[in-house]
């Protein structure tokens, strides 16, 4: 059980002190009722991932999703979320063209949203940005590693580290020292998760990258087995909650077809 459980309100600086002392244990939502369950549950950070364009809107990948999206679904998971660290990430498109658009739009995500933090992908090219935006009053978790929003650049999802662990590490140190209060490692050889994580100073949050980052992220249907198109191998599940909800599908549907539901304690009578 988390040392935090008490405390009402998780902050920024209450995640860069578990580094070294409590692991960070966050996990992606998209609206309300999932946000408010995990808030419940004690979670210390849910991330409003670009994700939700694969398992909530059903895209090919994150790319197509907007800024208006990213607002909409951190605005729902703000209004559960009471004691929990709220981040958003930045889409794709919405820092890439200049600083000024990046400034721009993670201002407005942070004002329209209620966000307390904003997440970028990118190494040390985009250092200068987050300084920029650290500067401002701006948290940024940065995002290393397999980086999904350059997917097509990339030529697919692609494991990271075992030819370019000194360009992560590189990476690393430059998002630090820009001002960054952490750094999400995803599909990251665990041996060079290690390496950077004992080099740093700010948390990592591991993602297919092994024990020893400073905290663990999975998305929020994949952990309950919500979605099944297909399933990561750094995914454990930890409920099959798809599976509970096709067999109270066929419950109702069978109940409804022959007349079962409603019954009179679900009927408003004279």
């Amino acid at each position: 059980m988390s040392k935090h459980v008490e405390i009402k309100k998780i902050t920024v600086n209450h995640i860069k002190r578990m580094k070294n002392n409590e692991k960070i244990a966050c996990l992606t939502a998209y609206d309300y009722s999932s946000a408010k369950l995990l808030d419940e549950s004690g979670i210390d950070l849910i991330l409003v991932g670009d994700s939700l364009g694969m398992v909530m809107n059903g895209y090919e990948s994150t790319i197509p999703v907007t800024v208006d999206e990213i607002i909409y679904h951190t605005k729902s998971v703000k209004r559960a979320v009471k004691r929990a660290f709220l981040v958003a990430d930045m889409p794709f498109g919405s820092y890439q063209v200049s600083d000024e658009q990046a400034i721009i739009n993670a201002v407005r995500i942070i004002k329209e949203s209620g966000a307390e933090a904003i997440k970028l992908e990118g190494g040390k090219e985009i250092a200068p940005l987050i300084k920029k935006l650290s500067t401002m009053g701006i948290n940024v978790m940065g995002h290393i590693g397999l980086m999904p929003q350059q997917v097509l650049a990339h030529g697919g999802y692609k494991i990271q580290g075992r030819d370019n662990d000194e360009k992560l590490l590189e990476d690393a140190f430059a998002i630090e020292e820009a001002g960054a209060f952490s750094i999400v490692l995803e599909g990251v050889i665990a041996e060079v998760s290690k390496k950077i994580t004992e080099s740093i100073k700010i948390p990592t949050i591991g993602i297919g990258a092994g024990v020893n980052c400073d905290g663990q992220i999975l998305v929020f249907q994949d952990i309950f087995g919500i979605f099944d198109d297909f399933t990561p191998k750094f995914v454990k599940q930890y409920a099959r909650v798809g599976n509970v909800i096709r067999e109270a599908t066929k419950n109702y549907m069978s109940d409804v077809k022959v007349s079962i539901f409603p019954e009179e304690k679900h009927s408003f009578l004279r």
